[in-house]
């Protein structure tokens, strides 16, 4: 037998690679009508009502608490500094009370979310510093009434 040149196919590797993206595609297409149908029919039955579990569902889950950004003076202006967006800090107020008796501190806020520290320009070092922290609408008026009245500070949670 004489010798000859090997046989080269061209373009098979590419025509299978062709076959199995077209696969991918149309599984991913059948993926996608599935997710579509199940979201469509949400959490109905087959009669069109809503099923018993997601109707408890429903009525047990509490309302999303809307989120809003509220302004905080702390009292030391250093702790402030060592702050930055993102960080989480619990808001504690120290009631006012009289040289000699001790003061109750309580948490007005818990696992705040500080969103800015904006910047101390030539403020007294007494005056404390700002810093605006993400908070439930509800937690907002109580931060407002807290700093009214007392002290706050910060910690890092």
């Amino acid at each position: 037998m004489p010798p000859f040149a090997p046989l080269r196919v061209r373009g098979g590797a590419h025509q299978l690679r062709r076959a199995l993206r077209r696969r991918r595609r149309a599984l991913a297409a059948g993926l996608a009508m599935t997710a579509a149908a199940l979201a469509a029919s949400g959490s109905r039955g087959a009669d069109g009502a809503e099923t018993e579990a997601a109707a408890a569902a429903h009525r047990e889950r509490p309302p999303a608490a809307e989120m809003v950004s509220a302004p905080v003076r702390i009292a030391d202006a250093a702790t402030v500094r060592l702050l930055r967006p993102g960080d989480r800090v619990d808001v504690i107020a120290a009631g006012g009370a009289p040289s000699g008796e001790a003061s109750d501190a309580r948490v007005v806020a818990a696992g705040a979310r500080v969103t800015a520290v904006p910047e101390t320009r030539g403020q007294a070092g007494d005056g404390g510093a700002l810093v605006v922290v993400s908070v439930p609408r509800a937690t907002a008026a109580v931060l407002a009434g807290a700093g009214a009245t007392s002290r706050l500070a910060v910690t890092v949670c």
